[in-house]
């Protein structure tokens, strides 16, 4: 195999990078491809817990090439810090890990921008920015007038750039920012800040698309990691609460720029039960006893914000849309341990939306506020699954309870995940 990708199908939060780290040894490279610091993967290791946000989940394998690849927008003090947090743990990321010099970076005035002008509501809720400047950087990215790249920072040119911008942005801002904000728009002091990103992270930057492109002429094998979830995704995810890049597996090639030939799987990763963060419709949503149960036993609150994520029933509707759109080809259940202590569990099998049933998720926010989730009651298994270590150890209930969303999804389970650690994953791949 050239390239395995592992794409979350639900709003993020699926547990990926489990999946990527016990993956990584498998592979040569490990390439992250879109997102910003606004996504965060936890790898468990023994009882070491790694909280990465930047640094793909492969680091923790020495032997591994980690790639942050053009589609991915970078805050370099996040990235620093996290670089050095892991060389406090006696980890070296510098030695295998490069970053794109075609990566855009997370500017000092991309944070003012995300508190001057995120506060949109849409139907009464907030769209949900991490306020990390990742939106106005993938707006500049776009625009291109006002983009920087990690390449302009080992540019001799770098100071003419940031004066240039920083004249542009005191003008765009200086209605809506405040004093305090606008003080921060020194182009002098955002030059020295670059110059110290430069010399710290300047060894790593290197051109990654042809050091991919040379790694699968040599035969290489290549592990690709999503960040957020598929239903966050900013043309095929619940617009407008989705993030601000392709977050499904559509968006694994114009990320990373390997081309759709070398990319022969697809590992879709969805909890047993669906949760969320922030705004946003969420049909299966439980604003109970029950919600709040799943919540602590299944320790949901956000890597990245600390936010208590929204819990719910699993919605077999959008994750049927999710592996098809990424073109799932094994399915990953994640956090099956969480569901043991139910005597019953939904899975949500349609809509009825305005009156009428539907498999089919809308493509309109509004429309899928308005659905009503048509759920099939499962009998639970009352019995701790954190043991199970093969398939044929789950009780009963529990095997159909993973036979049927493999059913509902069309896509057969190719891994099983009963706890954090390393070791309580089941591969039937």
């Amino acid at each position: 195999m050239a390239a395995t990708c592992v794409i979350g199908l639900q709003w993020g939060d699926e547990a990926k990078g489990k999946l990527v780290d016990l993956l990584a040894p498998r592979h040569d490279v490990v390439v992250r491809y879109q997102g910003g610091a606004n996504a965060g993967h936890t790898v468990v290791s023994g009882k070491e817990v790694y909280k990465l946000h930047h640094v793909p989940s492969g680091i923790l394998s020495s032997n591994i090439t980690n790639v942050i690849a053009p589609g991915v927008v970078i805050e370099p003090n996040m990235l620093i810090k996290e670089l050095e947090g892991l060389e406090g743990r006696g980890i070296n990321p510098r030695r295998n890990l490069m970053i794109s010099d075609r990566a855009h970076v997370v500017m000092p005035w991309h944070m003012l921008e995300d508190r001057a002008i995120n506060k949109t509501v849409v139907s009464g809720e907030s769209i949900g920015t991490t306020n990390r400047g990742i939106g106005p950087c993938y707006r500049d990215k776009v625009g291109r007038t006002h983009a920087m790249r990690m390449a302009d920072l080992i540019s001799p040119n770098l100071p003419d750039r940031i004066r240039e911008i920083v004249d542009s942005k005191r003008v765009l801002l200086s209605s809506i920012a405040s004093p305090e904000d606008m003080a921060e728009l020194d182009a002098g002091r955002i030059t020295e800040l670059c110059q110290r990103w430069a010399t710290s992270l300047g060894p790593m930057i290197k051109d990654t698309t042809y050091f991919l492109h040379d790694q699968l002429d040599a035969g290489k094998k290549l592990l690709m990691e999503g960040a957020q979830g598929s239903l966050l995704d900013i043309d095929h995810g619940t617009y407008p609460f989705v993030t601000s890049s392709n977050a499904s597996g559509v968006g694994v090639c114009s990320g990373s720029g390997v081309p759709p030939r070398w990319i022969d799987r697809m590992i879709g990763v969805a909890k047993a039960y669906s949760t969320r963060v922030g705004g946003g419709p969420f049909p299966t949503e439980l604003l109970d006893e029950t919600g709040q149960k799943i919540r602590e036993i299944g320790r949901e609150y956000g890597t990245t914000t600390g936010r208590p994520r929204r819990c719910g029933w699993f919605d077999a509707v959008a994750v049927r849309y999710t592996a098809r759109l990424s073109g799932a080809n094994y399915l990953s259940l994640m956090m099956l341990d969480v569901l043991s202590y139910f005597d019953e569990l939904k899975v949500c099998v349609a809509y009825e939306l305005d009156g009428e049933r539907t498999d089919r998720l809308p493509s309109q926010a509004d429309a899928l506020r308005r659905c009503k989730p048509i759920y099939e009651t499962l009998p639970g298994w009352s019995k701790d699954v954190s043991y199970v270590r093969s398939l044929d150890q789950f009780p009963a209930n529990a095997r159909r309870y993973i036979d049927r969303i493999s059913e509902l999804i069309s896509v057969p389970v190719g891994v099983l995940s009963v706890g954090p650690d390393r070791e309580q994953t089941i591969f039937l791949i």
